[in-house]
């Protein structure tokens, strides 16, 4: 019988819709992502772009798209390009739910410098506030992508140089209802480790950041946060109080207004590992059984946030990859 080892599974990806993949794929270029793959449905009036690091200083460079963390998924329903009613919902607005994808740059005054001069908008520019170690640009259809620095944040501003063949898709942000239920959710039926904590009391938020791979060895890259070089982590954001709610707290993006639409995990094996769900009764929003696509599963998270889980091709019996 065959079996499935959490330890192998991986964050693979997060899809958003998106207006006009024009403009969205020279945004995620321009912070130096390119395309790993690319599904075309014709039939069903929509595509699916698969943008990742792939330099030879990037963490999953040359791997099977399957294979890789810190993926983002944009998908494209034909014709909203020409839609003057179309925005995608970005999940800050209300109703709120998905938060966030956040870029970590070598850089980071010359990372914000870099797309402020490319025209692109900023929901919090460096100097905002009080936290000047993180930025929050817009992409096309006003997704915030955090930017973290890797490294210590240079007192003498040299906005100058930033090498993006060393930055990260390192993590994606949700908000949660119950801390506690997300987080067992996470690590009991998904495998993931807690890898890193951030209590905000005085504004009444804690955050919990989750990924696969090894512990963090918590030691700090940039004087505030110890995985800034990693990829493929989630962060739970956790308002004090909601878990008190009744009913659902946050939009999980696939009702209207649409917008993000899942997390994706890769694992070792399909079969198994979708046997393995089941024996953990999770609540599914599509089996692998259902449907005509066989080669993709939907479980849905405490807050009813879809969770894909697909094939590793790495792990495939037979493959050549």
């Amino acid at each position: 019988m065959a079996t499935t080892d959490p330890s192998k599974y991986k964050f693979n990806h997060t899809m958003l819709r998106i207006k006009d993949p024009k403009k969205t794929l020279a945004f995620y270029e321009l912070l130096g992502m390119s395309q790993v793959n690319k599904f075309e449905f014709p039939d069903n009036k929509f595509d699916l772009y698969f943008l990742a690091y792939d330099s030879p200083k990037a963490a999953s460079h040359a791997n099977h798209w399957t294979d890789r963390e810190g993926i983002i998924e944009l998908t494209h329903n034909y014709g909203t390009e020409t839609d003057d009613n179309y925005k995608p919902h970005n999940g800050n607005k209300s109703p709120q739910g998905f938060g966030h994808v956040c870029i970590s740059v070598d850089n980071i005054q010359a990372a914000c410098k870099r797309i402020s001069d490319a025209g692109y908008k900023f929901q919090k520019k460096l100097e905002d506030g009080r936290m000047r170690h993180i930025a929050f640009a817009l992409d096309p259809d006003e997704y915030w992508v955090e930017i973290i620095a890797q490294n210590p944040v240079d007192k003498t501003e040299n906005v100058h140089e930033t090498d993006t063949q060393t930055y990260r898709m390192n993590h994606t942000m949700i908000r949660v209802k119950d801390k506690d239920a997300s987080i067992a959710f996470y690590q009991d039926i998904l495998g993931m480790q807690l890898k890193r904590t951030s209590e905000n009391e005085s504004a009444g938020f804690n955050l919990y950041f989750l990924g696969y791979g090894p512990p963090a060895d918590g030691s700090s890259a940039n004087g505030v946060n110890p995985s800034a070089t990693k990829e493929g982590l989630l962060e739970l954001t956790w308002n004090y109080g909601t878990e008190k709610q009744e009913g659902k707290v946050y939009h999980d993006g696939n009702a209207e207004p649409q917008g993000f639409g899942h997390i994706c995990v890769s694992v070792d094996d399909l079969d198994a590992a979708c046997a393995r769900l089941e024996e953990k009764k999770v609540n599914w929003k599509k089996r692998l059984t259902d449907g005509r696509m066989k080669n993709v599963a939907f479980v849905l998270d405490p807050d009813g946030y879809w969770i894909e889980v697909i094939q590793n091709e790495k792990y495939k019996q037979g493959s050549k990859y």
